[in-house]
């Protein structure tokens, strides 16, 4: 689990009020961290592309709800609730439930086999996403 708001780049993705707590040393930290290693850019949400893929849970609900990606794709979920914890759990025979995360932090995925992958959120099953992935 890790913190987006701690992340220049992805800022202003946070809840109100929560980019202004990080501090300068941080921030520091961070660029340093960022022009050494190998930064992680999400492609477009719902594209068929290789890379990188990113999911929002805001209001409820995941955005984009199905996603397509490629065998190799890296897939974010970032909570962008402003007070609830999130999971994701799939609920295909191999499932499993990722931690739960808070406002402002992700928790990513490497799909490296093709298929269907449905998930739900573990403390609100009535969120429901899917992921497809192909050759």
């Amino acid at each position: 689990m890790n913190s987006v708001c701690a992340d220049p780049l992805w800022r202003d993705r946070c809840p109100p009020g929560v980019a202004a707590r990080i501090s300068r040393r941080h921030a520091g930290v961070w660029i340093i961290g960022f022009l050494v290693a190998v930064p992680w850019a999400p492609d477009k949400a719902g594209a068929t592309v290789p890379g990188n893929a990113e999911v929002l849970i805001q209001d409820y609900k995941f955005t984009p709800a199905t996603l397509s990606v490629k065998v190799g794709t890296r897939v974010r979920w970032t909570n962008m609730e402003r007070r609830t914890t999130h999971s994701v759990l799939f609920t295909g025979p191999q499932g499993f439930e990722s931690e739960r995360f808070f406002p402002g932090e992700f928790w990513e995925r490497v799909f490296d086999k093709p298929g269907l992958y449905p998930y739900v959120c573990g403390p609100h099953p009535e969120m429901k996403g899917l992921v497809e992935v192909l050759p």
